[in-house]
This record gives structure tokens, C-alpha cells and sequence, in this order.
């Protein structure tokens, strides 16, 4: 799917305030709210808009702590056996394989120091896991939407 300038910018707008209404993002783009809504319509059909969420604070939860962990697997471990060994772990807010030494890099998310120990070291009993490096995040720097277009 193509983006022009316009869906691009009613995205962007989307991902400032979920809540605009059709008519607010309007008036921003210099469209009619019924202009917007079928672009929206259309965005979501073509799968570039997946839904629509509330973004909560973690803070705010209780949920404080928050790291990035080196995985490191036996063997030739396929991405899908990594994922079956952290999805299970509700600490475990993303996931991804790559380059480099390790198997994955997990981002984790806890209450607090303690709870981080006891989530590494539920990760590090699972069958395929042999070691860990964990990075502990001091302060967030920048904290954009996954979804954010780039361009």
C-alpha cells in the first residue's frame, strides 16, 4: 500500500490523539470530516491503521523497573521455539531475533528491582535458554509509537 502526503499526515495526526475526531484531523489536513473517515476506512482496510488503543503509563501501573535482555540459546534455536520459551513470561512486553551473538533481545518491563531478578530468572530456567545480558534502562530518552511512519 502507497501512503500520499494526506495519509500520511491523518496517520500521524492519529498518532498525536487516537481520539481526534474525523473533523479535527480535517481541519489539520485541509480535508472535510468525510473525507478523512473514508481515507481512515480505507487505511484500515489496507491494514496500515491495525486499531486503535489507549496508551498507558507503566509508572503508573506500578510497573517501574524496565530492561533489555541479550538472550543467548542453544544451538540453531528457531525463532519460533524462542517465542514459545518468552511469551509466557508476563514481563516480556516485545520480543526480537538478531544479529550479532545473542538469540533474541527481550524488552521486560517490572515492578521493581526485585521483580526483575525473579522475571531473568524464570527466563533463564526455560530449556533453551543458556545465558543472559541484561541492561537495565536509567532513564527513557525517546518513547515513539511502534507504528510511527518515517517518511
Amino acid at each position: 500500500m502507497r501512503l500520499d502526503e494526506l495519509d500520511r499526515r491523518i496517520v500521524a495526526r492519529l498518532l498525536e490523539d487516537g481520539r481526534a475526531s474525523y473533523a479535527q484531523i480535517g481541519d489539520r489536513v485541509g480535508l472535510s470530516a468525510p473525507a478523512v473517515k473514508r481515507r481512515v476506512d480505507r487505511l484500515r482496510a489496507d491494514g496500515v491503521i491495525n486499531g486503535f488503543a489507549a496508551v498507558v503509563d507503566p509508572a503508573a501501573l506500578g510497573w517501574t523497573t524496565e530492561a533489555f535482555i541479550e538472550i543467548f540459546c542453544t544451538g540453531a534455536t528457531s525463532p519460533e521455539e524462542i517465542y514459545s520459551s518468552v511469551r509466557g513470561h508476563p514481563e516480556v512486553v516485545a520480543a526480537y531475533t538478531i544479529s550479532g551473538d545473542a538469540s533474541a533481545l527481550v524488552h521486560v518491563r517490572a515492578r521493581d528491582i526485585q521483580h526483575l531478578e525473579q522475571a531473568l530468572e524464570r527466563l533463564r530456567r526455560e530449556d533453551n535458554i543458556t545465558a543472559t545480558k541484561t541492561a537495565i534502562v536509567l532513564s527513557r530518552l525517546i518513547g515513539r509509537p511502534t507504528d510511527a511512519p518515517y517518511g
